[in-house]
């Protein structure tokens, strides 16, 4: 009898809900909130595969370990590119939280945010990766959904709401009514492919050769996608390509601007496609309450008002962007019997068939 047991159990388990993002895992208990947030690092020994350091500890490795170290992340464009790395990794996050209540404790029951677009392959891996990890239920909810539960939108209501989740390897863009999506897409260009560009354009118009926490550091310092008042300025340092020594250049946000044009339009046309998919009836209610923008590209200069002025729509940041998936995936938890169908469908039907038994 699935109802009685695992309500039982769920007074004492620290059940958890995860967004299992690219650059960043973030991990909330039900009814504590955020508990944790790292990058999606992991430092691996190359020929052993054994596991040195996971999170902050691994990022602060990435190009500056020696030959037999790799720092890497197990997670591209939002899905697992290494299943045993990634699990160690989940290990790491769930014991953390777990080993911090009495023991013995239960499993804790786990929501895991996936990308819109992910394969019935790819959803298998991520729920295997949690219930090896030691999740005694493992249970898969769509990131825009997440997100849009998180930044508090009425997403079981008749009300059309628009969430578009930015994150590290993923844009997801969806239309939400009554429970469900409505319209969707998935976009695999997110905060990474901006770093790609910054540093293709350093190597371009500088022919200076800079690494990902550079690119970063410009993207999140002096990074737009809509003129700044005033402009600013920072320090690009790295390694000329054409003398092999190290140099630093100073660069405007005109600069950086102009380096994520074509990443931050591409995201702004797939949007802009999706409002033109959406029914006539849901358009008026996102013109009536507006789009939300969530994931840690909501947090780009002007990425809000050069949206707003494409789509002419209003367009809002949530309260804590980079926490929205997490915070939602931990919400479902503690409504499971209400927010059953807002899961992804092979979890769903799962578990209303474990709660008619």
């Amino acid at each position: 009898m699935f109802s009685p047991l695992n309500s039982l159990l769920g007074l004492f388990s620290r059940d958890i809900g995860i967004d299992l993002g690219t650059a960043n895992t973030l991990v909330m208990i039900r009814g504590e909130g955020i508990v944790i947030n790292e990058p999606s690092y992991v430092a691996i020994e190359k020929r052993s595969r054994k596991v040195l350091a996971i999170g902050a500890e691994a990022k602060k490795m990435v190009g500056r370990t020696p030959g037999n170290i790799v720092a890497i992340r197990p997670l591209r464009d939002g899905v697992i590119s290494d299943f045993d790395i990634t699990e160690k990794m989940l290990v790491h996050f769930i014991r953390k939280v777990h080993d911090k209540g009495f023991n013995p404790m239960p499993k804790p029951r786990v929501v895991l945010g996936i990308p819109s677009g992910v394969t019935e392959v790819e959803k298998r891996a991520v729920h295997d990766a949690a219930i090896s990890a030691g999740a005694r239920q493992a249970f898969l909810i769509e990131e825009p959904m997440a997100a849009a539960i998180g930044a508090n939108l009425p997403v079981t209501q008749s009300t059309g709401s628009m969430i578009i989740d930015i994150g590290g390897g993923t844009t997801e863009v969806a239309v939400i009514s009554l429970g469900g999506i409505v319209v969707s897409r998935s976009l695999r260009v997110a905060g990474d492919e901006m770093d790609e560009a910054i540093i293709a354009f350093a190597r371009q118009r500088y022919n200076l050769s800079i690494g990902e926490r550079m690119a970063e550091m410009l993207k999140h310092e002096i990074g737009s996608a809509y003129p700044l008042e005033p402009e600013l300025t920072m320090a690009m340092r790295g390694r000329n390509l054409l003398t092999g020594l190290p140099q630093s250049v100073e660069v405007s946000s005109i600069d950086i601007r102009e380096a994520l044009s074509q990443p931050v339009q591409t995201i702004v046309d797939v949007i802009k496609d999706a409002i033109d998919e959406t029914p006539p009836e849901l358009i008026a209610d996102l013109m009536e309450h507006g789009i939300v923008l969530a994931g840690g590209g909501a947090l780009l200069r002007g990425f809000a008002k050069r949206l707003e002025e494409e789509s002419r729509i209003e367009v809002k940041v949530a309260k804590h962007p980079l926490a929205c998936v997490a915070r939602g995936a931990g919400l479902v938890l503690e409504d499971l019997d209400t927010l059953a169908t807002v899961l992804a469908s092979t979890q769903r039907a799962s578990l209303m068939g474990e709660q008619r038994g």
